[in-house]
């Protein structure tokens, strides 16, 4: 595993050495972390051996350029890592999920170079996790409406407010915190976007939550009770820019969350289609019967054509073209097809669907989440007709 981690290193990545990673993520995946499924819901924990394990492929920097110690994939080779990922329970791919996304690309996109040099070789080898601190108690959806507080105190701010439902958070050495430093600017404009290291006096982070879900991927409350910060924490050193970077990040991070609901829906129906070969009902196996072969059939034609639609967009993103339309799209589509590819799957399953020995419940809590988190379905929904509006009203 550190041989090929250590090859991206120092060199680009051409199609023979990507489809060694992508052969090797497999393996991972499928012979070390499905096989403790069952054991990461029940604990609530991923095992430190498989982090570190995680470290030495490299998985932390995938998308962390190569000068900073990433791998520095393109987002079609990130998009085919994260299909991988999406095998098994979503609580493993959290564990680096952050430091691929919405962790580190902030300050990838938009920081200084004394920000870059700090903190993403650390990123990227998994020394340092990054949480993304955007929603809070009453700004989710509606994330322009942050609440949180950066006060201007000569060459620091002061921070104040909670921030709710982060991930990592109990892991994280740094967090990207989005609070409003413009206070006589409202809406989006006043808000910028600070890189707050954990053990800076006044942050606290609260207790992991109980969720339907995705155990063994942890939650937070992080609170800022007059952190004092240097105004050289903001990202990219202007203030007032910290919305736009957030819906930066945010695209390229809803292509990963679509891929990796696009591996789920496959594992859902690899492991639907051995069931329906093994199960008998009168006297035959029930993937002889029509109506199971219609939920199969359904169920593979929509994860296609998330995949598909994945494909597409990612070359977009590597060709440097505007992908907010498109991102929205895929995020949008690809999570709500995994949620009815489960559905369909525990139906396949019958009772033993249900019953949690089989694991297909288990994906079917998991699941869920993938409609909620980096923007609801509807919050994609409007930012698809936003888009669509905005191009007919400039003739495109």
């Amino acid at each position: 595993m550190d041989d090929i981690a250590q090859a991206h290193s120092h060199g680009a990545i051409d199609a023979e050495t990507m489809g060694q990673l992508v052969e090797t993520v497999r393996r991972f995946v499928r012979e070390e972390l499905v096989p403790l499924e069952a054991k990461v819901d029940e604990d609530d924990l991923v095992p430190d051996e498989i982090v570190e394990k995680m470290r030495d492929l490299g998985l932390f920097g995938l998308s962390i350029p190569q000068a900073y110690g990433g791998l520095g994939l393109s987002a079609a080779q990130e998009m085919a890592l994260a299909r991988e990922l999406g095998w098994t329970s979503p609580a493993f791919r959290s564990v680096v999920g952050t430091n691929v996304g919405i962790g580190s690309q902030g300050i990838l996109m938009d920081g200084t170079e004394a920000q870059k040099q700090s903190y993403l070789p650390r990123l990227a080898s998994g020394e340092l996790i990054g949480s993304f601190c955007l929603t809070e108690p009453e700004a989710g959806s509606d994330a322009a409406s942050v609440r949180t507080k950066a006060t201007k105190d000569g060459d620091h701010y002061i921070l104040n407010g909670t921030k709710r439902y982060i991930t990592n958070a109990r892991r994280a050495g740094i967090f990207t915190v989005m609070a409003r430093s413009e206070p006589d600017i409202p809406g989006a404009r006043g808000i910028s976007s600070f890189i707050v290291e954990a053990g800076t006096p006044g942050v606290s982070v609260g207790a992991a939550e109980k969720k339907m879900g995705q155990r063994g991927a942890h939650i937070s409350d992080v609170v800022f009770d007059n952190a004092r910060v240097p105004a050289s924490a903001i990202i990219g050193g202007e203030p007032g820019q910290g919305f736009i970077t957030a819906m930066k990040v945010l695209d390229r991070g809803r292509l990963h969350i679509s891929s990796v609901c696009i591996g789920a829906a496959q594992r859902l129906i690899h492991d639907a289609l051995a069931y329906s070969a093994e199960r008998k009902q009168f006297g035959k196996p029930i993937g002889e019967f029509q109506l199971i072969q219609a939920m199969l059939a359904d169920s593979h034609t929509e994860c296609y054509a998330a995949e598909t639609m994945v494909a597409d967009s990612a070359a977009k993103f590597d060709r440097g073209d505007s992908l907010t339309l498109e991102a929205a799209c895929c995020k949008m589509y690809a999570s709500e097809m995994v949620g009815r590819v489960a559905d369909r799957v525990v139906q396949i399953y019958g009772g033993s669907g249900y019953i949690a020995d089989y694991g297909i419940e288990r994906f079917y809590r998991d699941v869920r989440l993938f409609r909620l988190y980096e923007g609801t379905t509807q919050i994609q929904q409007l930012i698809i007709a936003r888009e669509l509006r905005k191009a007919h009203a400039q003739g495109r």
